[in-house]
């Protein structure tokens, strides 16, 4: 057998892999916390206002929970295991139901942009954040996210780190902004929660450094409420 075959039979047998084991992750996420999620939701159902002229309902909260526990499935760490999953799901769902009247009012009129030159990996964290009422620019370079906030007034950037060609393009939008006197909100969201990456972006001036979608959720609500 050919080294090509040989990598192509890798490669069927990890994405095979793939698709089996994250529905089964899934499933072990719900039977486990399946009873305090229900609890969760049903407690969402008795919160309702009006103002504004925007509605926030028990259903927005129930999008936002229901794509964080998503991403959280879709997107785990390197270190990530069943119960570690099953737990940023249901922290996805406490952080959620922490969401009040104001934040809702503030997301509702709120602008993001995120940075990221495979957008597509992110698609449930936007939902989550869409279902309260944030909108979302996407720029893929560090070019286009610079053109795009020369046009346009963002209240938080979500920026990923490693663009070809550049391994730190996170951070050399950050400092690019900052050396221009931009102060908007600026979240990494990249593939580590390290305590020293956290430590070094926050020295960079960001706000905040992670790879879970429950905590860049949190990072998006306490920089709109900054802003707010």
């Amino acid at each position: 057998m050919a080294v090509d075959d040989v990598v192509k039979l890798v490669q069927a047998f990890a994405n095979l892999l793939s698709v089996l084991v994250w529905p089964a992750l899934l499933t072990f996420v719900l039977i486990r916390f399946g009873p305090s999620l229900k609890d969760f939701f049903s407690s969402l159902g008795e919160f309702s206002f009006k103002g504004a002229g925007f509605e926030a309902t028990a259903r927005r909260k129930q999008e936002a929970a229901a794509a964080l526990m998503a991403a959280a499935v879709a997107r785990p760490d390197a270190a990530a295991t069943p119960e570690s999953t099953a737990r940023d799901a249901k922290e996805a769902a406490s952080i959620v139901g922490q969401v009040d009247k104001r934040t809702l009012r503030r997301a509702s009129g709120a602008w993001a942009l995120w940075v990221d030159d495979r957008p597509d990996n992110n698609v449930y964290e936007r939902q989550s954040l869409e279902a309260l009422g944030v909108r979302f620019v996407i720029a893929k370079s560090t070019d286009e996210a610079l053109a795009k906030m020369a046009q346009q007034r963002f209240d938080v950037v979500i920026s990923d780190m490693a663009r070809p060609p550049d391994a730190q393009a996170g951070y050399t939008l950050l400092e690019t902004l900052r050396a221009a006197g931009n102060h908007v909100p600026f979240i990494i969201y990249a593939g580590s929660s390290a305590a020293a990456h956290k430590a070094e972006a926050q020295r960079r001036g960001a706000l905040g450094s992670t790879n879970r979608a429950s905590e860049l959720f949190a990072y998006v609500l306490s920089a709109l409420k900054r802003e707010g």
